[in-house]
């Protein structure tokens, strides 16, 4: 864990909310000039704090409007079991986000589709064929109330 002072905490919340600002205009938000700005950012991103800078897309505005979170029970949790699990849902590009859970599943994975006949072969043909995976259950989402895009 890094030590963050209060510019460095306003460096992140401006980052957070434009990553496209200029330094200047950034350094002049925060009360600090140019060069200590930089070399804070830099200290931020060398850390690990920082870990890159993305365009927020709309993805609907792609044909990616269906969003379904899969619980997943896998049959094995021991170490190994979970490495391989890890390593091979990591490479299903429509697995958006996957948390392991303390619940009566093991994983949570947000899966976003163009729509439920695509999400239904991910889940056939991808999900379901992933190490020691037991059973599955989905629940699809109605409404994007808020999300980490805004």
């Amino acid at each position: 864990m890094i030590d963050l002072d209060d510019f460095d905490r306003k460096i992140i919340a401006v980052l957070q909310s434009d990553g496209r600002i200029a330094v200047t205009d950034l350094a002049q938000r925060i009360g600090l000039s140019k060069t200590p700005c930089q070399v804070r950012m830099r200290r931020l991103m060398e850390a690990g704090v920082i870990r890159g800078f993305t365009a927020v897309v709309d993805l609907a505005k792609l044909g990616l409007d269906h969003i379904a979170f899969a619980e997943v029970k896998l049959s094995d949790t021991r170490e190994a079991a979970l490495r391989q699990f890890n390593e091979a849902v990591r490479r299903i590009p429509e697995v958006e986000e996957c948390h392991m859970i303390a619940s009566s599943f093991d994983y949570l994975l947000k899966v976003r589709t163009s729509d439920i006949r695509r999400y239904r072969m991910v889940l056939g043909e991808k999900i379901s064929t992933l190490p020691h995976v037991a059973s599955t259950s989905t629940f699809v989402a109605m409404e994007t109330v808020k999300d980490s895009g805004g």
